[in-house]
């Protein structure tokens, strides 16, 4: 990673979400799904409840477009680098500009709740202002993380500079 001077790195670490299926995957559950529900569709139309046959297509076009942007948000991610000298987090968004917060590690704490459950967040705060990270990760893996950064400012701040 440029710019991060010529310390040691402590950290270097990107964190993605977890994949969805795989496309084939997708594409196989979209076709079951749909095959069910054209199968539904006609025992309706031949019942004469012909107006079900729209609601049953938009349930299909519903979880292809669930699929798609689960998908998406998958591509998002945050490379975390930690020197002697500074904690940088940088974000790519699955479509936007990407983002960039430096911070002094000196002055960082990080706040994980425990026990890590479904709503916990890993927030770094320095000044007053607090930084959420790995948001998209499950429960453990955040608490994982968090626990490794927190080995790592330490292993910052005892580096003389």
């Amino acid at each position: 990673m440029s710019g991060c001077g010529e310390s040691e790195i402590l950290l270097d670490a990107v964190l993605r979400p977890a994949p969805p299926l795989s496309p084939r995957a997708l594409l196989l559950v979209l076709g079951i799904v749909a095959a069910v529900d054209v199968a539904f569709a006609l025992s309706f139309v031949l019942r004469g409840a012909w107006p079900v046959m729209p609601f049953m297509g938009l349930d299909v076009a519903l979880l292809a477009w669930a699929f798609h942007a689960a998908r998406r948000a998958a591509r998002r991610e945050e490379h975390v680098v930690l020197t002697p000298s500074l904690l940088r987090i940088a974000r790519r968004p699955p479509k936007g500009t990407p983002s960039e917060v430096v911070l002094n590690p000196y002055w960082v704490r990080v706040q994980m709740d425990e026990p890590a459950e479904h709503g916990s967040q890993l927030t770094l705060w320095s000044h007053g202002k607090g930084v959420r990270v790995g948001a998209f990760l499950p429960p453990l893996e955040r608490a994982s993380f968090a626990q490794r950064l927190k080995s790592a400012l330490r292993a910052a701040r005892a580096t003389p500079l």
